[in-house]
């Protein structure tokens, strides 16, 4: 029944279906590919573990240089920045929606930006990683996660990728919800620092790529159409590794 009600509410609060306005219409006025950066969060929360996507852009924002360029613009329920990488226009968006309704801001940039679904790249918190590891996931099911839900409801489709952020699950007899609406421990400062690091590092390697370098992705792939997703996983610096997960 939640999920019903969110999905309506999704739905009321984007009036418009989403559809990217390429061209004129479109507010970057310029040639070559552009791409959506989104701190999936909850407004107000920032240094909670739910919102540790808002602090991966903030730490992407400061390494651009442009962390004092945040504008509030009402029409797509959010902050902005808006950037370059190499040939790439990229979009920096911080929704000022809770969590569970996050699809509605987005969607309304994507269209605002004439920016597709595939080059949508949501950074959000994962339960099922530990701090420490984070992975980029090519599309595929929200697993769970009422944000990335909220993203596929909004925009009909699942292929944007994704950084998941690993926040580990509760210890003890902690419920999930005190857990991720919860701040990190100053022991967990020290681990996510190097993890701010590392996601940047990864954001910055996928919005460098070339439109050649890219998977074949087709915007009007409905929800939960893709049969596999594939996963780039990074380890903390103490581990020194990378590995690939299915």
């Amino acid at each position: 029944m939640r999920r019903l009600l969110t999905r309506l509410v999704n739905r009321v609060l984007l009036t418009e279906p989403f559809t990217p306005a390429m061209g004129i219409e479109a507010e970057l006025h310029t040639e070559g590919r552009r791409r959506l950066v989104v701190g999936l969060g909850n407004p107000g929360m920032e240094g909670t573990r739910h919102s540790v996507g808002m602090a991966v852009l903030g730490s992407l924002a400061a390494r651009l240089g442009v962390a004092d360029r945040w504008r509030g613009d009402k029409h797509v329920s959010g902050e902005v920045i808006v950037s370059e990488v190499q040939q790439t226009h990229v979009v920096l968006l911080r929704p000022r929606l809770l969590m569970n309704i996050n699809g509605v801001s987005v969607a309304k940039a994507a269209g605002k930006y004439g920016i597709r679904p595939e080059d949508i790249l949501l950074v959000h918190d994962d339960l099922d990683k530990p701090l420490g590891k984070i992975a980029i996931k090519h599309g595929g099911s929200a697993r769970g996660h009422n944000g990335v839900r909220s993203c596929v409801d909004c925009l009909q489709t699942d292929v944007m990728p994704r950084l998941r952020v690993g926040i580990g699950r509760p210890t003890e007899k902690r419920s999930v919800e005190r857990h991720v609406l919860g701040r990190f421990s100053s022991e967990e400062k020290k681990v996510l620092d190097s993890v701010l690091v590392q996601s940047v590092d990864l954001l910055l390697s996928q919005l460098s790529q070339q439109d050649s370098q890219q998977e074949p992705q087709s915007p009007s792939s409905p929800a939960g159409g893709r049969q596999a997703a594939q996963e780039k996983t990074s380890a903390s610096p103490a581990e020194n590794s990378a590995a690939a997960e299915s």
